[in-house]
Formats: C-alpha cells, sequence, structure tokens
C-alpha cells in the first residue's frame, strides 16, 4: 500500500502535504547542523588541549624554537711548573663576542684557545687536545661530561688530568627568527674554568736538556731521588703541541708519517737493551742471593767462552787491555763485563728475573702515562715466544744488560734511583707533591707516597753506591763527571761528587753503532737530583750521554737557588 505523504498545518484553507523531496531537505539540514555542532565541540576540546592541557609544553616548545642554545667552552685549567711557570693556559673566551647575522646549526660553540709555552719542548710530556670521538663520549665519566664537538686531552698530561683540566662549560641564549638566523642575544651563563695543575717538573731544566739533544733520536728522565718526581722528561724527536690545538692539519700529517716517530714518547714508551746499567740489578741479586760478597773476585782476562762463541770484555776489546782481579766495587767502577759473564751464570737466568721483577722491570711504573712494559726474559720466555732453548750465551748476554732484555729509560732512572736513594724504589710522581693543591700531602720515603724500601741490605747498598761514586771518579768509566765542579759563587768552584753507571747496547741497527746510556746522581752523600740519558745509536754512553749529564747537573747547580 502506498503510505500517505505527511502534512503539516497549513492556512484557513486546509491542509497542505509534504512532498517526499522537501522532506529530504529538511533531514540534510538537521544533518549539517548537527555536523557543525560536533565540529564546533572538538575543535573546542582540541583548543582546551592545546591551551589548558598542555599549554605549557607547547609554549615551551615555541620558546625553544625561538631561542637558540651556544655552548661556551670552560677555560681548560692552568699547568704550571714546580716554581709556579706557566706551561699551558686557556684564552678566557669572549662572552660578548658578537655573532654576526646568518643561520645558526644547532652545535655552534664559543670555544676557548689552549696555548702551550715552548710546545715542541714539552710536547711529548704534556700531549695535546683534539675533537672528542664516539669514544670518548661514550666512555667519558668526568664531573663535567664532554658534549658533542667538545674537546678533550689526547696524550700526556691533558689525557692523563683531564677531567680536574676540565672546566664547567657555559651556555649563551640568543634569539632567532623563523629561518634560523640570529636576532639578538638574550643572556650569558658564564663557563667555569678548570683546576690549575702544578708539576713536580722544573721547566727551566725542560728547556735545557731538550736543547742538549734535540737535533738527535735521545730520551732523558731528570728526577727528584727521595720522591720520584719527575724534574723533566724530554723525548726527541719532538712535535708542536699547538698544531693538534689549532688544527694545522699540513703538520699533524707530517708528524703521523714521520719514520722518526715524533709522536712516540721515548722516555716511556720505547724499550732498549739497558747495557751496562743493567749490571746494578745483576750485582744486588749476586749479593743478596749470597753468590757473592765484597770478597768476591773474578780474573778477568779479556774474554770468556760460551760453546764455540766467544765474549770479551770492552775494555779488552777497544784496547787490548784488561782489568786483572775484580771485586763487585771495581766491577761497577770499570763495567767489567768478564765479571757479570761469570757471576750472572752462578746466579741463573730466574733469579735475575726475580731481582728485575722486585726492581719493577718488564711492568708499568704506573706513571699513568701511555708506557711499555717491556721484556726480562727467561728459559720460559724463549720457549714459548721464540720455540727455542736457553742457552749459556743467553745468560751471558742478559747478565750486561744485553741480547732480549728491553727496559724504558724511565725504569732504568727508577731502578739507579734505588742506589741513590738509599733502597727505595719510588713511583715516578708527575706532580709536585707536599701540595695541598695537587691534594699531595705525603711524607718522603713513605708507602703513601709511592716509595717502599726492597728487601735490599744496607751493606749491599753501600758497595754499588762505593762502585757507583768510583765509576764517576778518576779510573772509572764516568770520565765527563770526574772531579765535577761548579759555580755556585764568585769566590771559587765547587766540587760536587757524582755517583755514576755508564752504559753501551747494542742497537741491532744498520749502522752498527751502539746506542749511549747513563745515568747518575748528585751530591752523592745526599742526591738532590738523577740523570738518565739514552741517545739511539749515539756510541760510547761515557763519550756521548756523560757530557750531556754534565751539563744538566751544571744548570741545576749554578742556578740561583
Amino acid at each position: 500500500m502506498t503510505k500517505l505523504p505527511y502534512f503539516q498545518k497549513g492556512d484557513s484553507r486546509g491542509l497542505n502535504f509534504i512532498s517526499g523531496n522537501n522532506r529530504l531537505i529538511e533531514n540534510s539540514f538537521f544533518l549539517y547542523i548537527g555536523l557543525i555542532f560536533l565540529f564546533l565541540i572538538v575543535l573546542f576540546l582540541r583548543l582546551f588541549q592545546l591551551t589548558i592541557v598542555k599549554g605549557s609544553y607547547y609554549r615551551t616548545l615555541s620558546e625553544e624554537n625561538r631561542l637558540r642554545e651556544i655552548v661556551i667552552e670552560a677555560p681548560r685549567g692552568e699547568i704550571v711548573d714546580r716554581k709556579g711557570f706557566t706551561i699551558a693556559e686557556s684564552q678566557n673566551p669572549n662572552l660578548n663576542q658578537k655573532i654576526e647575522p646568518g643561520l645558526l646549526n644547532s652545535n655552534q660553540k664559543i670555544v676557548s684557545r689552549r696555548i702551550y709555552q715552548s710546545p715542541e719542548t714539552i710536547a711529548p710530556l704534556i700531549g695535546y687536545r683534539q675533537i672528542a670521538d664516539a669514544d670518548d663520549l661514550k666512555n667519558d665519566s668526568c664531573q663535567y661530561r664532554l658534549s658533542l664537538g667538545s674537546r678533550t686531552g689526547k696524550k700526556g698530561i691533558e689525557k692523563l688530568f683531564d677531567c680536574p683540566l676540565r672546566g664547567q662549560q657555559g651556555k649563551k641564549l640568543v634569539e632567532i627568527d623563523a629561518q634560523g638566523k640570529y636576532l639578538k642575544t638574550v643572556n650569558v651563563i658564564p663557563p667555569i674554568s678548570g683546576n690549575k695543575i702544578q708539576l713536580a717538573l722544573d721547566f727551566e731544566l725542560q728547556k735545557k736538556a731538550y736543547e742538549l739533544v734535540k737535533n738527535t733520536k735521545a730520551a732523558i728522565v731528570v728526577t727528584n731521588p727521595k720522591t720520584g718526581e719527575i724534574l723533566a722528561s724530554v723525548s726527541s724527536p719532538t712535535f708542536n703541541s699547538q698544531d693538534f690545538e689549532d688544527g694545522v692539519n699540513k703538520n699533524i700529517q707530517s708528524y703521523l708519517i714521520d719514520k722518526n716517530n715524533p709522536l712516540f714518547n721515548r722516555v716511556t714508551e720505547a724499550t732498549y737493551p739497558p747495557g751496562s746499567i743493567f749490571k746494578l740489578v745483576v750485582a744486588t741479586a749476586g749479593l743478596e742471593e749470597k753468590v757473592i760478597d765484597e770478597k768476591t773476585e773474578v780474573e778477568d782476562r779479556g774474554s770468556i767462552k760460551a760453546g764455540a762463541a766467544t765474549f770479551g770484555n770492552w775494555y779488552f776489546l777497544q784496547y787490548g787491555k784488561v782489568d786483572g782481579m775484580v771485586d763487585v766495587i771495581k766491577a761497577i767502577r770499570r763495567s767489567n763485563d768478564i765479571f757479570f759473564y761469570i757471576i750472572g751464570n752462578k746466579i741463573g737466568v730466574e733469579k735475575i728475573k726475580k731481582w728485575s721483577d722486585i726492581f719493577g722491570l718488564g711492568k708499568h711504573t704506573e706513571i699513568g702515562l701511555d708506557e711499555a712494559e717491556g721484556i726480562i726474559p727467561s728459559t720460559f720466555w724463549k720457549k714459548e715466544v721464540l720455540k727455542e732453548n736457553w742457552y749459556l750465551g743467553d745468560t751471558y748476554n742478559l747478565s750486561i744488560g744485553q741480547g732480549y732484555v728491553g727496559t724504558t729509560p724511565l725504569q732504568m732512572a727508577m731502578v739507579s734511583n734505588v742506589f741513590a736513594n738509599g733502597g727505595y724504589l719510588c713511583r715516578p710522581q708527575l706532580l709536585k707533591m707536599n701540595l695541598s693543591n695537587n691534594k699531595f700531602i705525603l711524607n718522603e720515603h713513605s708507602e703513601s707516597n709511592g716509595c717502599k724500601k726492597l728487601p735490599i741490605s744496607q751493606k749491599n747498598i753501600d758497595l754499588i753506591r762505593e762502585g757507583m761514586k768510583q765509576a764517576c771518579s778518576p779510573g772509572g768509566t764516568g770520565w765527563p763527571l770526574f772531579n765535577f765542579k761548579v759555580q755556585r759563587s764568585k769566590i771559587k768552584d765547587e766540587e760536587i761528587q757524582v755517583g755514576c753507571k755508564t752504559g753501551t747496547a747494542e742497537s741491532h741497527a744498520k749502522s752498527g753503532i751502539p746506542h749511549a746510556w747513563i745515568s747518575a746522581f748528585a751530591p752523592y752523600e745526599d742526591p738532590e737530583i738523577a740523570v738518565t740519558i739514552i741517545i739511539e745509536e749515539g756510541g760510547q754512553g761515557s763519550d756521548v750521554a756523560g757530557p750531556i749529564a754534565k751539563e744538566i747537573l751544571k744548570t741545576y747547580f749554578e742556578r740561583s737557588q
């Protein structure tokens, strides 16, 4: 059946019926009104959410889009020597530096430039800074953390004391427009400088030592033998720390490809056969193991056999002469190889290794810088590493610091200091001691400052010290230091007794020229300073290293106190 159309109240003439089309229009009208009403409700709710619920968030976001934060690198802490002379310092960044209009990137920094005094003189010890890489950022554990683009210490003192040298970075808030262009500076939060560090280093002595060897391959360590403080540490050839700070890429690349390895710190990272300085260790082993005593004598006949091989004494090989009957004091004074060949064989390689370990050889000194451990060979070592048996000739070579043995100049300096200070092995100290700023309130010869008494009797210490005294007296091998005199006043020269041990070690270089060693301390009675020097392929220790040691000692004693 057909439905009747809707109707509505009409005028006085009767009812008006609505057609189907009119009814559709009316339904659409109500639908549109409903949709508009719904849209207004959604819009209101969204506006409520944006302005009330998340208003703070979007206001902050708006400010961040309008403001750009520029990191101000903190001036790195100053590095000074033991007398307060500045070695490295940082320029304070210009907080009012004008920022040129233009686009600002999100990693922009205001950088503080590091300035090094006499950078080539100190570079291997002080080190340098570079931009922190991914590993630096990931492994950073300092109080003031690195950020992208920050510079960090990469070598030497700069690396070792990176955390205390860092300061707290500042911030500069600037306003930018929608395109990221600088408009104005809103606020500046100044950075806080890093801590000042005072080294044990004597900068005057450092410069003198460097000048003496700057054109050679060499290493020099100058210490206070009573405390282990490093007064000078020279490695040559060297590089310029300022090149890394200023990003002089041409020079940096030249260092990387230089066959002379200027970035290599020979004081701690290079190993050499120690030559006759090692005889101090062997003499101690012989005395403490009761293999010899002060009365033991060996006859020097010029050479000795080990199977088919012949091992000669340096005096016989160079001059065709012999030293006759030799006891331990004379053996040190004359650096007699025959004596040490024979007693070394009696001691045995394992006992020599034992005492080498007691003296700290074959392991890190714990100075904190990059360093090599060195090698003290043994029968086991040779079998494991070289797949060979140990022979008598190997023992002879080890007994005079030759063959497979390898030590760093710093290690040998510490060995020599044992006899300068009366039997204490002191860990090398880079910071000036007994200084509250460095938090080193320490007593001499205490375990707390890194010095420990070795198990050597005072009698045996005195015997070896006497040999070192005679080595730097007429009849010994350290001829440049015989009757050593310094001019401390205008009235007369003052003679200072020196104790020393010279060394000449085979270099295995193409030139065939041996390395020149010397280790010396003074004054003999109460040592203030000790010097250990190696000149690569330099020749005889007494002839080449001896005069350099003399000049360093003269500089120390003759300057105004």
